[in-house]
């Protein structure tokens, strides 16, 4: 039993003391995004140009199932255009006989999700579940950094790493293998807007995009943010007017 407690406690420690190189390994390069700081906006150009990489790349395996198409027009696109987008995939509905049926989408939907249903997702990739992406940005440790990274983390693996069966090697993954293949190419998107598609451009257009709906009212709450440090700004001076007032007969 003692032996036990001894190697448990020396496991303990060990990881203790690996843990610091853990997360230095993992210390993503950072970059800089529009959307950081007190005053951050979103790049609307880019999350739109985002937004064309998740629709035409990424929504073959990966649902957003927290998204409405509405939310997209706080990326700058129009009512109109979000309603042509939402008309042009078709949702389950239930018809008036009752039975299953389709229709097409309404900007009230939520982004039609690529499977049906988990097992089926796995099913079509070998067994992978392909994450939602809804709010990856939030979910994992790094946000924008690590999402940056790893689309631009793919390379051939080092002679002296055993690859598993249908394993990609990143350098930013966690464990170096990952199930999902490199998404971009340099020029895998042609953008409406005319940019070119280098491989950092495409990757940085979508973790804009991926920010964006993860994150969707933060504009909001940073205007709200600053409105409320200067009223409490403005009172604390009036306050101190007051007081100065009040006591300006008292002698101390």
């Amino acid at each position: 039993m003692q032996t036990l407690r001894i190697a448990a406690v020396a496991a303990m420690l060990g990881f203790v003391a690996l843990a610091p190189a853990l997360a230095q390994e993992m210390e993503y390069p950072h970059q800089n995004w529009s959307f950081e700081g007190p005053f951050g906006t979103y790049d609307r150009a880019s999350a739109q140009r985002g937004f064309q990489i998740y629709k035409e790349v990424c929504s073959n395996c990966h649902s957003m199932k927290q998204v409405y198409y509405r939310n997209l027009e706080g990326i700058g696109l129009s009512p109109d255009a979000v309603k042509a987008i939402a008309a042009s995939v078709d949702v389950p509905t239930i018809g008036d006989d009752g039975q299953p049926a389709e229709r097409k989408g309404l900007p009230s939907d939520h982004f039609k999700a690529p499977y049906p249903n988990d097992k089926a997702a796995r099913a079509a990739q070998n067994g992978a579940l392909p994450p939602d992406q809804s709010v990856i940005i939030k979910a994992r440790e790094g946000g924008a950094d690590y999402i940056y990274s790893l689309l631009l983390g793919y390379e051939a693996p080092p002679a002296d790493v055993k690859m598993g069966d249908g394993m990609n090697y990143n350098k930013w993954f966690t464990g170096h293998q990952i199930a999902m293949a490199a998404p971009l190419t340099e020029g895998r998107v042609e953008y409406a807007d005319g940019t070119k598609a280098t491989l950092e451009q495409e990757a940085r257009d979508v973790t804009t995009f991926l920010a964006f709906v993860a994150n969707p009212e933060m504009e909001e709450r940073k205007r709200m943010g600053v409105r409320v440090v200067l009223f409490l700004a403005f009172m604390t001076c009036v306050t101190y007017a007051v007081k100065r007032q009040i006591w300006s007969d008292v002698h101390h």
